[in-house]
């Protein structure tokens, strides 16, 4: 019988496991609190409603063997599918329009008054925190389900990653678009989920709400399944493939899930930004010691 070899461990990549695993719970709570505040402002449903049904639902789909990604096929394609061929609609609707609204961008972004009251640094610094926190370029998480797929080419996997982050800084954008086309009267005083719920109410009229509350529960759950898978690679690293971790890292983003939903807690953005900056940290360091190889995967990609 042959004897199983212990995996060696490095120093940076148990930190970086571990740094994921507080990012996700971080998450975790995001989502359901994003998915319960939209649900109650639209349909008044309070959210501790909302918070049992969302937990009951991933219990019964985490728990459940392969159910998770039959989820996420089903789900992802449809959902990003509707929201960014409407959301495509509406801004074609104003495209005469769509200059002035990048020109206030950058005049407010970049302008003089900006930069003299340092109002640029935090711009910058608000756009790295959330546009990592969306399409995670960088960070390191994606590649944890890139392994369990199969490509031709490691850098075919590289490359087709690149592809994700474009496509969701695309429907980020346009999400910013939507709102941006909306008077500032009608949108004056409102933030997050009712910000954007405004501006589809302005958009598509009574349907606009309702789609987008809608989307919004699609988008959160869909980001708490996938957390969950991106996970699991973390958990055997640091842990062992050991199936009680597995199942008590589950139980663990599922009471994120719950707490999450019933109550906004200050410190959920900064748990998941805080795990979500030292992923990338750890995740940088690794690149810049594995560069070479990258590098050369890619030229001898491209001249195939």
């Amino acid at each position: 019988m042959k004897k199983r070899h212990k995996r060696k461990k490095s120093v940076i990549s148990v930190l970086f496991a571990v740094s994921g695993i507080i990012c996700w719970c971080g998450i975790s709570q995001v989502a359901s609190n994003a998915t319960t505040s939209a649900i109650k402002s639209v349909f008044n449903i309070p959210t501790l409603i909302t918070s049992i049904v969302l937990t009951v639902a991933a219990l019964f789909i985490l728990l459940k063997t392969d159910m998770t990604v039959k989820v996420l096929n089903t789900v992802v394609p449809v959902m990003a599918g509707s929201y960014f061929f409407i959301t495509l609609f509406v801004i074609i609707k104003n495209v005469v329009i769509i200059p002035d609204v990048f020109i206030r961008i950058f005049s407010q972004a970049f302008g003089f008054q900006q930069v003299v009251a340092g109002g640029i640094g935090a711009v910058i610094i608000t756009g790295a925190k959330r546009g990592v926190f969306s399409n995670e370029a960088g960070s390191g998480s994606v590649p944890n389900v890139v392994a369990m797929t199969n490509f031709s080419h490691p850098a075919k996997a590289g490359l087709t990653q690149c592809l994700g982050v474009f496509i969701d800084t695309t429907i980020c954008t346009f999400t910013a678009l939507l709102v941006l086309l909306v008077p500032n009267s009608i949108c004056a005083n409102l933030t997050g989920i009712e910000l954007l719920q405004s501006a589809m109410s302005y958009h598509l009229g009574k349907f606009g709400p309702i789609f987008i509350t809608v989307i919004l529960v699609l988008f959160s759950f869909s980001t708490f399944l996938g957390v969950t898978i991106y996970a699991k690679p973390n958990v055997i690293y640091v842990f062992g493939e050991n199936f009680k971790y597995l199942i008590l890292c589950k139980l663990l983003f599922i009471t994120m899930l719950f707490l999450g939903g019933i109550n906004a807690y200050s410190f959920v953005w900064d748990l998941a930004d805080l795990g979500i900056g030292l992923m990338t940290i750890f995740n940088m360091l690794a690149l810049f010691m594995l560069k070479n190889e990258a590098i050369n995967s890619l030229i001898e990609y491209t001249k195939k």
